[in-house]
């Protein structure tokens, strides 16, 4: 018998404010194409003012719950991904527990940036297969607009607002890659390359939340890279090949960099769930929020094997290889 983490329940959030590229235009020197041709994003989600990261989050738990057939009370532990969390502390998985009138268990964030839902996935798996929990709602939540200098184009037009959430249950398996659950896992960083992407501001620096500064160019080269690579590696893991994937997963970025790893992987984009034309990038929130478009369009399927990948801030990056 070998014990796995499956997904029971998945769900997720959306601001309703709508922002389309060409709302852009009239504050930035550039267009829609513009927008489109580097980056895949026709339009994205912001925040209403006074909607916090806990909102958004609290809206994606509650369907992921009601997605598994859960209360909040059935459920042992909160694991939120954000790097724009509502306060300095308490966490946004405190907050979200009490939103939800969850009156016991435990609830802790992680940040890894873009990466954050992986870290999390993982942190969630292991409380699993520790002893620690048997059922953890895992969410990936962020509110980036509030950190974006609205006079580079560079990164304004690429990121947006948004929530996605899985509940994960222990469950028996019998030790193959036929087993329903996660698989595998495979978590990286490397600080040297922490310029690359980072917000100048914080607690102990700035006292300010600071906003979002980004060399697109060589990032774009190391996420190619680096996100191919733990892909196959979580594969490696289990025994499993780039072949038996019967949906990718990525974070949403850049649709350049979802081809481009999809393609070093000998994968078609026909096995890509794709969504950064509607959400931009939302983070540690793209890949739940993935996950859920994927299942809501009737693309992923029970038994289908899945490996989901991201790379952020850090750098960190990482994959989970997992059968729905």
């Amino acid at each position: 018998m070998t014990l796995r983490a499956v997904v029971k329940g998945v769900g997720h959030y959306l601001p309703e404010r709508v922002v389309p590229n060409s709302e852009f235009e009239a504050s930035l020197e550039t267009t829609d194409e513009w927008i489109r041709a580097r980056s895949g994003i026709e339009r994205r989600h912001f925040a209403a003012e006074g909607e916090t990261t806990s909102d958004l989050a609290t809206h994606a738990a509650r369907a992921a719950l009601a997605d598994a057939g859960f209360e909040p009370d059935d459920i042992d532990a909160i694991v939120v991904a954000t790097s724009t969390p509502d306060l300095t502390f308490p966490s946004v998985a405190t907050m979200v527990q009490d939103k939800l009138g969850m009156t016991r268990g435990f609830g802790f964030d992680v940040q890894a940036v873009c990466a954050g839902f992986i870290f999390a996935l993982t942190n969630a798996n292991a409380l699993i297969l520790s002893g620690q929990a048997k059922r953890v709602l895992v969410i990936g939540a962020e509110t980036f607009s509030r950190i974006m200098d609205w006079t580079d184009r560079s990164t304004c037009v690429l990121f947006g607002d948004g929530a996605g959430a899985i509940v994960l249950e222990v469950a028996e398996g019998d030790g193959t890659t036929a087993d329903r659950g996660i698989l595998s896992a495979d978590l990286n960083s490397d600080g040297r390359y922490r310029e690359m992407l980072y917000v100048d501001g914080g607690v102990s620096t700035s006292g300010t939340a600071g906003k979002l500064r980004m060399q697109g160019n060589p990032l774009f080269r190391q996420a190619v890279e680096k996100l191919t690579s733990t892909a196959e590696t979580a594969l490696e893991k289990v025994g499993l090949q780039d072949s038996d994937v019967d949906w990718i997963v990525p974070h949403q970025a850049n649709i350049r960099i979802i081809q481009g790893t999809a393609k070093k992987m000998g994968l078609s984009m026909d096995h890509v769930v794709v969504t950064v034309q509607d959400h931009g990038n939302t983070s540690a929130a793209s890949i739940p929020l993935a996950l859920s478009v994927g299942v809501a369009r009737g693309q992923i399927k029970p038994g289908d094997l899945i490996v989901t990948e991201a790379i952020g801030g850090g750098l960190a990056w990482g994959a989970v290889v997992l059968r729905w």
